[in-house]
C-alpha cells in the first residue's frame, strides 16, 4: 500500500529508465521498472545507490535471477561479504547464502531461523552494508519480513539519553548471538567470527545520519558491567522496534530487497506453517567500512 505517497520517476534522480514508488512515510519504496538480471550503466546504478539511501529498503518486484545474476547484481555495489563458516553456500556460489526451512531431505522441517531483531554481519570489523535478499520459494501467505529503522528509533530518543549514548562502544559477538538461540560454536567458527567493538550511536558513512547499531548480534556495551550494559541493549532495542518504527514486507515470488544494514534491523516472521511450506530465498551481503 502506497498509503498517498506519489510516484516519483527516476529522472528525480537525475535518469528517466524507472520510477520509485514510497510504500510508507517511514521507509522503504518499490522501484518499477528496472531487469536486475542485465547490468546498470553508471547513471542507473548511481540513482538506484541515491534512492537506497534515502528510502533504506527497496523492493524490486517479479525479478527471476539466477545465482550468478544476483551475484553480478550484487557486486554493481561494492565488494561481497563472506559469510560465516556455517553459512557459506555450500555449492560452487560460497558468497550466496540460501535462506532455508528445508531440512537435509529438503522437506520443511517446521524451523525458521532469523526470527530475532539483528543487522547483518554487525560482528565483522567491517559491519554489511547491505542485504540482497531474493525470493525463490514462498509460502502462499505468511513468511513475512519486519524491519525497523534505527535512524527514527535514535531521533525519537531524548536528548538525555542521546547523550549518555555519546562516544559509548557496543560489543557485538556472533558466539553470543548464538548462544541465544541454543547453538554453541566451534572453536574454528570463533576464530572466523571474532567480535568487535562499534558506536552504539553510529554515524552513516554516506548520510551522516544518526542511528542506534543493536539487536541479537549486540552483546555488551564497553565501561559498563555485563549485567547493566545487557539490560541497556535490550531495554534500547524494545524501543526501536516499536510499531511506529517498524515496516512489514510481505513477499511475493520474484521480490528481490535491498536494505541498509547501517541503519535497519530485521527478522524475519515465522508467521506460517513452515512445517508444511518450503520457504526459500538467496541472500547476498555487501561488505561495509570499518565504524568510527
Amino acid at each position: 500500500m502506497s498509503m498517498g505517497l506519489s510516484t516519483e520517476t527516476a529522472s528525480d534522480h537525475g535518469n528517466p529508465g524507472f520510477q520509485v514508488l514510497p510504500l510508507s512515510g517511514l521507509m522503504a519504496a518499490e522501484v518499477i521498472g528496472l531487469d536486475l538480471s542485465q547490468p546498470f550503466d553508471e547513471a542507473t546504478r548511481d540513482a538506484v545507490h541515491q534512492a537506497f539511501l534515502r528510502y533504506q529498503l527497496l523492493v524490486f518486484r517479479g525479478q527471476k535471477l539466477t545465482k550468478p545474476e544476483q551475484i553480478a547484481f550484487t557486486e554493481q555495489f561494492g565488494a561481497l561479504e563472506r559469510h560465516t563458516k556455517f553459512n557459506r553456500g555450500m555449492d560452487d556460489f560460497p558468497l550466496l547464502h540460501v535462506v532455508s526451512n528445508l531440512d537435509d531431505e529438503g522437506k520443511p522441517s517446521g524451523t525458521v531461523k532469523s526470527t530475532l531483531w539483528h543487522s547483518d554481519k554487525s560482528f565483522r570489523a567491517e559491519p554489511s552494508m547491505a542485504t540482497i535478499l531474493h525470493a525463490v520459494t514462498m509460502p502462499p501467505k505468511g513468511g513475512d519480513t519486519m524491519f525497523a529503522n534505527m535512524y527514527a528509533a535514535y531521533e525519537a530518543l531524548p536528548e538525555s539519553e542521546k547523550a549518555f549514548l555519546e562516544g559509548k562502544k557496543v560489543v557485538h559477538s556472533w558466539e553470543l548471538s548464538r548462544e541465544n538461540i541454543g547453538r554453541v560454536l566451534s572453536e574454528d567458527e570463533k576464530r572466523d567470527a571474532p567480535p568487535n567493538s562499534h558506536p552504539l550511536a553510529r554515524i552513516h558513512p554516506e548520510t551522516g545520519r544518526t542511528s542506534l547499531f543493536l539487536g541479537m548480534h549486540a552483546s555488551h556495551i564497553d565501561g559498563m558491567s555485563f549485567e547493566d550494559g545487557r539490560a541497556k541493549i535490550l531495554e534500547l532495542e524494545a524501543h526501536a522496534t516499536k510499531p511506529e518504527f517498524t515496516f512489514r514486507h510481505s513477499w511475493r515470488m520474484g521480490d528481490l530487497l535491498m536494505w541498509d544494514n547501517r541503519c535497519l534491523l530485521h527478522r524475519a516472521d515465522p508467521n506460517f506453517d513452515a512445517a508444511t511450506y518450503p520457504r526459500v530465498l538467496h541472500r547476498t551481503c555487501l561488505r561495509g567500512t570499518p565504524t568510527h
